[in-house]
């Protein structure tokens, strides 16, 4: 997977490439810890991202509970299949998805 990063004043994307899954999600969640610090406005970009399993739901999760405190989350382009996983999991009541 890829992770590319673009950060302004308090604002983040993060897009993602590939699959979000056992394997690859630790490294969104380093990269989360160590780039998100006072950001208020985050989005997550799955434009090319294919694939997302319970323990990439569990990174998004937890970073919606710290952006619930300090500012707003976002997930842009998601596909149709992604879009699955987030209504079957009930992910679509918890994160705004655009």
């Amino acid at each position: 997977m890829n992770i590319t990063v673009s950060k302004e004043d308090s604002a983040m994307t993060v897009a993602l490439e590939g699959r979000l899954d056992t394997t690859t999600s630790p490294s969104l969640e380093s990269e989360l810890k160590e780039k998100l610090g006072d950001t208020q406005d985050l989005t997550f970009d799955f434009e090319k991202l294919e694939y997302i399993s319970s323990a990439g739901l569990r990174v998004l999760l937890s970073t919606q509970k710290k952006m619930n405190k300090q500012g707003t989350m976002v997930i842009v382009n998601a596909n149709d299949d992604i879009k699955d996983v987030f209504d079957v999991t009930g992910f679509s009541d918890i994160l705004t998805i655009e």
